[in-house]
């Protein structure tokens, strides 16, 4: 709320002398003195507009005057006496003396400016409730958190029911344990004041806790926050997509990367009768976001069917050619104004029948955003190795790949030896990352890499036998896919 202390004694044109109630304090009431003085609430200031005469009058009795101190004084009607200004000085009484007004015209104008800011007031709030629903279509529970935070200028943290945080957002993971004793009344210290917790919920079933932190306490951050956990209990109780419904788009995206014409003939069946489509692959690094149903918003906004499943840790999936950069454009939005780790990887346009080549180009590009922190990353932007791999003939490729021929089990399968060596150059030789990708202890990694080393007699300490194999590596990959 705008319209505080100091905006109120600008407005009557009026001295302001300051004393509990502060200069910033919202003012959001404005009363005659004609009966009884309440308490402000907390964290505002009533305005009490009397004459100098009443004043008197309700000072020289403790009973009636027992809340004046958290209220501000208007003394209009005439100069207030001399007695009277030192005993609201002596009490502390913040007061406005408008000599200039009567009664009853101060009151009328501090209540219609009061009227005028909360008007403004509620269309900031409905404006800011639009966006959020808006943003919790495109983004979820995250985005959601962090348009609050955006919208309040402060900080936000969702907790779940056990006190376990979901996310934060702007500040807000410097005061979790702030937010933790506040929402479940835990006996510490706080060391930041005037946090307000909405429950997300109602009664005994309340999901989890949006506590916030405001720069001041403005009623718009506490309406806004309340939209805000009504919007977050939809969220969070949107019943998940059924386990039958994640299982049949998971067949269908595995024949679709089988090829042929029962790929075709399933797309088909699925209302997708483009003759080319883009494959794309999605990845989140933060484990509070579910890519896969964020995927499926997505789809839903571009009018798409859920050509997608999640498969190997990742989810993958198909859209038309044009839905392609529209999706691009969703995630790179959600990376700036959403501040969402998201990763997105795209392939080449590919005919039905053989996605299996675009599929692995979203993952190859993939692999090379979450690298490098790129919100997206087209396999077409991934000119070098494509290119040496495109101009050559199939021998050649098969010379390059057969470096890693030494790397092939009993049966001449490729097998947990490449894909160490693969993640393990992706990550730039990282050994902590690479080891949390394979779900291995680091000595495991080490042990791996020696093994490969020794197989192939390249050393991953030098440039070009690294260059050698990640070449290899593309090499058969594309030679599994023709």
């Amino acid at each position: 709320m705008a319209y505080d202390v100091r905006a109120a004694a600008a407005s009557l044109t009026a001295e302001l002398v300051l004393g509990q109630v502060e200069a910033t304090v919202a003012v959001n009431e404005a009363i005659l003195l004609d009966g009884p003085v309440v308490a402000s609430a907390t964290g505002f200031a009533t305005a009490v507009v009397g004459a100098t005469h009443a004043f008197a009058q309700i000072l020289a009795d403790s009973a009636l005057s027992a809340h004046l101190d958290t209220c501000v004084a208007v003394i209009a009607g005439g100069p207030a006496e001399p007695d009277l200004t030192a005993r609201l000085a002596g009490e502390r009484i913040t007061t406005i003396y408008a000599p200039d007004h009567t009664v009853e015209i101060a009151h009328l104008t501090v209540a219609a400016r009061i009227a005028t800011d909360q008007a403004a007031e509620d269309r900031r709030v409905t404006t800011g409730t639009k966006v959020l629903t808006q943003v919790a279509r495109r983004g979820g529970v995250v985005a959601v958190v962090a348009e609050m935070a955006h919208r309040i200028d402060g900080w936000a943290v969702l907790l779940d029911s056990r006190g376990e945080v979901i996310t934060t957002a702007g500040a807000g993971s410097l005061h979790v344990r702030d937010a933790v004793a506040v929402a479940f009344h835990r006996p510490v210290r706080i060391r930041h004041t005037g946090l307000q917790v909405h429950p997300v919920g109602h009664g005994e079933d309340i999901s989890a806790y949006l506590v916030i932190g405001a720069r001041g306490p403005t009623s718009r951050s506490r309406d806004l926050a309340s939209q805000a956990a009504a919007l977050l209990d939809l969220l969070l109780r949107t019943a998940d997509n059924p386990a039958t419904e994640r299982l049949g788009r998971e067949v269908m995206v595995t024949t679709l990367l089988r090829g042929g014409g029962d790929a075709a003939a399933l797309l088909r069946r699925w209302g997708v009768h483009e003759t080319s489509l883009t494959a794309f692959a999605v990845a989140s690094r933060s484990r509070t976001i579910d890519p896969e149903t964020l995927a499926i918003r997505w789809l839903d906004e571009l009018g798409a069917a859920h050509v997608l499943a999640e498969l190997d840790g990742g989810v993958l999936g198909f859209v038309r050619d044009d839905h392609a950069h529209d999706l691009a454009g969703i995630v790179a939005q959600l990376n700036g104004e959403g501040r969402m780790p998201l990763r997105l990887g795209l392939g080449s346009p590919a005919k039905a029948q053989l996605l299996a080549r675009s599929a692995a180009e979203a993952r190859k590009a993939l692999e090379v955003a979450v690298v490098d922190a790129r919100p997206v990353v087209w396999y077409r932007s991934l000119a070098t190795v494509s290119y040496v791999l495109e101009h050559l003939d199939d021998g050649s490729t098969a010379r390059i790949a057969a470096v890693l021929d030494p790397l092939r089990d009993e049966e001449g399968r490729h097998g947990e030896l490449l894909r160490t060596l693969e993640i393990y150059l992706a990550e730039h030789g990282v050994w902590g990352t690479t080891a949390t990708r394979l779900g291995v202890h680091r000595q495991t990694l080490a042990s791996r890499i020696r093994r490969v080393e020794e197989l192939t007699e390249l050393s991953m300490a030098n440039p070009d036998d690294r260059t050698t194999a990640w070449l290899a590596i593309r090499a058969v990959e594309s030679a599994a896919q023709a």
